[in-house]
This record gives structure tokens, C-alpha cells and sequence, in this order.
């Protein structure tokens, strides 16, 4: 027997902790060298743990769910092992036979699934047992319908043997891991679900708290009439993707529009530390990115350098990266100032929290169209309002307003991004 240690890969400086996801592989299963074998969240990413050989999976020292540091060992791999073998230590829990009973009463840990196919992480089997549950009476979301230790406390405490009275329709499984399910079914019997926090959703929350509680953010908005850069779109959006293989978005005037009022007022691009304040002689701006884990905020740097076809690639690369749960913490770090777009969603209006340690945020929201006055007349056009939230510490209300103000000019008359007016 060789063994081969798998470990968690190495953590940023700032994080000291991680935690497993699911494990995508079961004692005894064969392993392919760089096979995927589970996923680890931290606070800012989510990171992948490849096999470091090829072989047949031994055992897991830690289970999903379990909180684990930078290079800890998780599980080990027998590069000379025989698949559907797993060695005599694995305690793996035995598969229901056909003659097992509906309900079987509760087992010693290591055998609490034995009245049905779904297999019990240790864990949870251990839960099961406090709380008189069998197998049957937890519906497993892990793979291959293991169950985690999430999944009996969302099952909540319930006899071991189900009733023989048929119940009433059925309810869909709570899950640990999910937001819960719409439809009349969930609503009866007035239910609640506990979800706990993932690592990324507890980092934002506490860096919002941070954002509010350390700086002074007042809220400056605008609206700006849309038709010209709409028109402009419209006219070359079919040779811009076929000459750049991406589409022409809006996201890209937003970020060009940015840029511009940035450069006239440095201040806005700034950032505090301590008692200075540090002016960064580049632009890199953060656009807010829902993920299915939370929200998001990659960086495209050195905007100014970028056209606006390098600006959509980035966007939609960082956008099926948020997806794919692939953002790294290369593409997180750093950022002079942050656009967030709540119109994707419909928003109206907002007013958008400061990224730390960043001084300035713009809130962009869905374009509609109003009545406005033009020239004494009443016209319909295609209104944004913008929003921007600022540090009043170091941002006064002049260049704030001045600012915005660029932007909105810049995105009636995109001639002036070309011309640098």
C-alpha cells in the first residue's frame, strides 16, 4: 500500500480557516490524478482540491462540513488500491439488504443508514441517533443521496417509525443548503427553516457592517437620458460582436463613463489609510457580480487602458466564472472604485454601500421610459437615475456632485469619452 495525503491547497494571508464543502468521491471509489474531490469555501472564494495521484480514495479525515486550515490533511489515497475496496478502517455504513424492515429503529452510528440505501456521514448518523430518526426520515442532498449533518437538523426531531396513517400531501425535504421551495406545498403547516451562513455571505455581511460603521457615506443621485448611447448600440451591435466575438453591452459605457469623471476628480478614486489619503494613479473598478454563493466583486483593472470590447470580455468572464463558483482571490483584491447595477433586477433606486477600503460607488438601475422636459416640451425618454454613495471624510459634496455630473454628460454625448471633454 502506498499513501498518498490529500491537503487543503494554500490559503490567502488573510484567511486563516476554510470550510468543505461536498465530497464528490466515497471511500473505496477510484480517482483519477487532478480529479476534482471536493470543493473549499473561504470567506472570499471558493477553491477546488485536486487528487494529487491517481488510486483508489482510503478514507476521509474530515466530513463535509468540517472546518479545516491550510495545508491540514482531509483524506488519503491509495495509489495501489483496487476500486470498490475500501481498506478495513473505513467504517463504511452497510447497504440496506431486501429483507430489512420499513422502519428500522435507530442504529449505533456507523450503521444508522442500514434500513436504506442512503448512507449517513458519521456525523450525522451520530445526530440521527439523538434524535431518534431513521433513515427514512431524512431525505439526503449529498451525492448519491448521502445524508449530511445539515440535512437532520433540518429534518427536525421526529419518531423513528413513521405513522401508519397516510399524511397529507407531501411536503418537499427541508434542506441546509437551499433557499426554500416555492409552491403551496411548502407554505402548510406554517414551517421554518434555519440556513446557516456560508463563509462568503457572512464575509460580506460583515464588511457591510464595516462599510457603515467606519465611514461617512452620504449618497449623491442624477438621472441621465440613455436614447445616444441606446442609439449607438443599436447601430453597431451586430459588427461589434461579429468583429469582437462579444456582445456590446451597457455595462462597458458605464465603466468608460466612470473612468472619465475619475480622471477629473482624483479624489473620488481615492482611499483612506489612517490619517492619509491615498490617491491611486490607475482606475481599477469593481463590478458587482451576483453568484449562486453571494455577491461579488471581481476587478477589472486598468480600465482606462481597455476598449470597450475588452471591458464586455472582462465582464463576461468574470460573470461565468461567479457562476462556475472559479473566482479567485487574484480576481477580488484590490479596486479604486465599484459599480453595481441593481437595473438587471429591476431596481428603480438605490443607494449603493461603499466597497472598503474604496471612497466611492456607483449605482446603476434600470432604464425606463418617462415623461421629461425638453426645450418647454414635454418628451418621453429612456431615464437611468444614478446613484452615487461617498466617504464625506475625504469626498466633499462638490466633487461628488461634480463627478456624477461627468458621468451623466459623458453617457448623453458619448463623443465626449473620445474626445476627453
Amino acid at each position: 500500500m502506498s499513501i498518498v495525503e490529500v491537503k487543503v491547497p494554500q490559503l490567502s494571508e488573510s484567511v486563516s480557516e476554510a470550510t468543505l464543502l461536498t465530497w464528490k468521491k466515497r471511500p473505496g471509489d477510484k480517482v483519477e490524478i487532478d480529479e476534482i474531490l471536493i470543493e473549499v469555501e473561504t470567506d472570499k472564494v471558493v477553491l477546488e482540491v485536486p487528487a494529487p495521484a491517481a488510486g483508489v480514495l482510503v478514507k476521509f479525515e474530515q466530513e463535509d462540513g468540517a472546518t479545516v486550515a491550510a495545508e491540514q490533511v482531509i483524506a488519503t489515497i491509495d495509489t495501489e488500491g483496487k476500486a470498490g475496496a475500501a481498506p478495513s478502517e473505513v467504517k463504511a455504513a452497510p447497504v440496506a439488504e431486501k429483507s430489512a424492515p420499513a422502519a428500522a429503529p435507530a442504529q449505533p452510528a456507523a450503521a444508522a443508514t442500514g434500513s436504506s440505501s442512503a448512507v449517513a456521514a458519521p456525523s450525522a448518523a451520530k445526530l440521527m441517533n439523538e434524535k431518534g430518526l431513521g433513515a427514512g426520515d431524512v431525505a439526503g442532498t449529498g451525492r448519491d443521496g448521502r445524508i449530511t449533518k445539515g440535512d437532520v437538523l433540518s429534518a427536525g426531531a421526529k419518531p423513528a417509525a413513521a405513522p401508519a396513517a397516510a399524511p397529507k400531501a407531501a411536503r418537499p425535504a427541508l434542506q441546509a443548503v437551499a433557499a426554500p421551495t416555492k409552491g403551496a406545498d411548502w407554505l402548510q403547516d406554517r414551517p421554518e427553516q434555519r440556513v446557516p451562513m456560508s463563509r462568503l455571505r457572512a464575509r460580506v455581511a460583515e464588511r457591510l457592517l464595516e462599510s457603515q460603521a467606519t465611514n461617512a457615506i452620504l449618497t449623491t443621485f442624477n438621472e441621465v437620458n440613455m436614447a445616444p448611447v441606446m442609439d449607438l448600440r443599436a447601430k453597431y451591435k451586430d459588427k461589434f460582436e461579429k468583429e469582437h466575438g462579444v456582445k456590446l453591452g451597457f455595462m462597458s459605457f458605464f465603466v468608460k463613463a466612470a473612468v472619465h469623471a475619475l480622471k477629473k476628480y482624483p479624489v473620488v478614486n481615492a482611499s483612506v489609510d489612517g490619517t492619509d489619503i491615498v490617491y491611486h494613479g490607475y482606475f481599477d473598478i469593481g463590478i458587482a457580480v451576483g453568484s449562486p454563493r453571494g455577491l461579488v466583486v471581481p476587478i477589472v483593472r486598468n480600465a482606462d487602458q481597455l476598449s470597450l470590447a475588452d471591458i464586455e470580455k472582462k465582464i463576461a468572464e468574470f460573470g461565468q466564472k461567479a457562476k462556475d463558483g472559479k473566482i479567485s482571490l487574484d480576481d477580488l483584491t484590490g479596486g479604486t472604485f465599484s459599480i453595481s447595477n441593481g437595473g438587471t433586477f429591476g431596481s428603480m433606486l438605490s443607494t449603493p454601500i461603499i466597497n472598503p477600503p474604496q471612497s466611492a460607488i456607483l449605482g446603476v438601475h434600470a432604464t425606463k421610459d418617462r415623461a421629461v422636459v425638453e426645450n418647454g416640451q414635454i418628451v418621453i425618454r429612456p431615464m437611468n437615475y444614478l446613484a452615487m454613495s461617498y466617504d464625506h471624510r475625504i469626498i466633499d459634496g462638490r466633487e461628488a456632485v461634480l463627478a456624477l455630473v461627468a458621468m451623466k454628460e459623458a453617457l448623453e454625448d458619448p463623443a465626449r469619452l473620445l474626445l476627453d471633454l
